[in-house]
Order: C-alpha cells, then sequence, then structure tokens
C-alpha cells in the first residue's frame, strides 16, 4: 500500500496518476478524497487528529506527505509541527518509509541564487524557520536509523490546473481575464520554476528507488536562466497577447497587505523575488538521466490545459 496524505492538492493529484506504474495499491488521504484511478482507496480523515493520522498510516509500505495549508504564519507554527511529529511516529510504529514534499523557504538567503541539496540551511524568515524545524525533525529520525525517508524539495511551481502558483495567479489567470500580467518586487531577476507533473514523476520514482532514502532531491526543474519577465512573456507570446507587466513594488505589497490577508504574509519573503533565484536539480537529473520540461512547452501544455 502506498499512501498519500494530501492526496487532492496540486502534487497529490499528479502523484496517484503517476504511481500506477508501481502499484495498484494507492490510498488517498484528505478530508473528501476524490477517486482518480478506479482501484483508489479513499480514506477520508482530518490530519490534525494525530489518531487519524495513525490509521490513515497503517498498513502502508510508502508514505507521501503532500499537505498543504493555508499561506499563513501562525498557521504554519501551530499545524505543522503536529502533523509532522504524528506522521513520523507513525511512520516508525509500522515501519512505513516517508516521502516529505518540502519547499526551499528553509534555505540560507546566500544560497537562492544558485540552490542545490547542499546548500546552507538557515532560513531568515519565520516561514522558514517553521520549514527548518519539521525538515529538521524528519532528518534526526533518519539519523537515528528509526525512519527510512527522503526529502523532495521543489522550487516556485507552475502546471496544468495548479491553484497554488504565485505565477499562474499574477500572470496567467490576469492574461486569461485580460488583464495585465503581474509580478512581485522584481521582474529581471533569475527565477526558477518547477513543472508540477515532472515533479509528481519525480516523487513517484524516489519513493520506488530504495536507494534514493534518507537524502535530500531536488524536483527536476528545467536549467534554463529565464527572468520571471521572460518567463511571463512566454505566456504572451503562447496566447498571441502582449500585455506589458505590472510588478508590484515592496511599499504597495505593504500596503495592500492591509485589506488582503495572503499579501500581508508576503513582506517577510522578499528575499525570495529581490534577487536570482535558481534551482539545481542535476542530482536527480543525472541519476535519473532525467530532461525537465522546458519553460517553453511547460507554458503551452499549461496553458492548453485551460
Amino acid at each position: 500500500m502506498q499512501t498519500i496524505l494530501g492526496a487532492n492538492g496540486t502534487i497529490g493529484s499528479e502523484l496517484v496518476k503517476e504511481l500506477t506504474a508501481y502499484t495498484n495499491k494507492i490510498r488517498l488521504v484528505s478530508r473528501n478524497p476524490k477517486k482518480i484511478n478506479e482501484s483508489d482507496e479513499l480514506f477520508p480523515a482530518d490530519l490534525s487528529d494525530d489518531q487519524q493520522v495513525e490509521k490513515a498510516i497503517a498498513g502502508s509500505e510508502v508514505v507521501y506527505l503532500l499537505v498543504g495549508f493555508e499561506y499563513k504564519l501562525t498557521v504554519w507554527k501551530d499545524k505543522w509541527p503536529k502533523l509532522m511529529r504524528a506522521v513520523l511516529d507513525a511512520c516508525i510504529k509500522h515501519k512505513a518509509k516517508l516521502v516529505f514534499f518540502d519547499n526551499v523557504y528553509l534555505y540560507d538567503i546566500s544560497a537562492i541564487p544558485h540552490m542545490t541539496e547542499e546548500s546552507p540551511i538557515n532560513s531568515p524568515s519565520e516561514k522558514g524557520k517553521v520549514r527548518q524545524q519539521i525538515a529538521g525533525m524528519m532528518m534526526d529520525e533518519i539519523k537515528s536509523g528509526k525512519l527510512q525517508g527522503l526529502i523532495a524539495r521543489s522550487a516556485d511551481f507552475y502546471g496544468p490546473r495548479n491553484e497554488k502558483s504565485i505565477l499562474l495567479e499574477m500572470a496567467y489567470k490576469n492574461l486569461k481575464k485580460g488583464k495585465s500580467p503581474g509580478w512581485m518586487i522584481d521582474a529581471d531577476k533569475i527565477h526558477s520554476f518547477t513543472y508540477t507533473p515532472d515533479a509528481a514523476k519525480a516523487v513517484a520514482i524516489l519513493g520506488n528507488t530504495p536507494d534514493a532514502y534518507n537524502q535530500v532531491w531536488h524536483m527536476p526543474t528545467s536549467g534554463e536562466k529565464l527572468t520571471a519577465r521572460q518567463i511571463i512573456e512566454l505566456f504572451n507570446k503562447e496566447m498571441g497577447v502582449s500585455k506589458k507587466i505590472q510588478v508590484m513594488p515592496m511599499w504597495l505589497l505593504k500596503i495592500l497587505g492591509l485589506f488582503i490577508p495572503v499579501l500581508r504574509e508576503m513582506p517577510e519573503m522578499k528575499y525570495q523575488n529581490d534577487r536570482d533565484y535558481f534551482f539545481d536539480s542535476s542530482k536527480f537529473n543525472t541519476r535519473f538521466s532525467f530532461t525537465p520540461t522546458s519553460y517553453q512547452e511547460g507554458v503551452k501544455q499549461t496553458i492548453a490545459a485551460g
């Protein structure tokens, strides 16, 4: 049995399809899970309840932790350490391997222009400190020998049917409405984006590769060093339009944050957008002979999906 916690989210809904190459026993866990493959086992659960977490994991060979909480610091501080502790305890008890889908917030600010799996961990942000805490909890259990696990780390992402992408929310969705595409702080810095179908395929490969465990892997991401502006121009071109990019400066973000809660969370993350942000996935690409989807193809497929 391979179990997905947070099954119907952006990565989970793609991962369910990819796992059929390895097993026909897939358990989907969320508040209201929905079948994607006919053989999927649905397991409705409230993952804030430790007992329900354990029941969801019991009988699993591999567990994929893909949960996404509301993008709010107070929520992350409250919910993430509790969930990670419950998942770790259940995986250790039931001898399940754990695959944790993580982001780059824990890296030191000096690493952002060229992030690798060996980049220093020392987050400058409060949200990053939460990610640093939970990744550390997991690695401690791996180092103790109690747990077999791996961390699958992604850059900001984009892709078809994606509701969690800042690129799609600010640029593509505005273009669909006939509006100007937007970006934050500086559109002329290099900015990597992981294509979600590539990430899901990679997670499935890693979860089913015994020697991939007990280490960190960056999800396959195009090595093209394009700026946010250049990537947004790919959307313009593919959609046959030529809308000028509207860049939202920090002062405006702070003002809008008074009225729009999610924007209130952005100022501490400005360092992700005010300098080059390059995500190096050569470790995965080399090990698995994987060629990440180009930005041009990824944009084309994202638009084709509607």
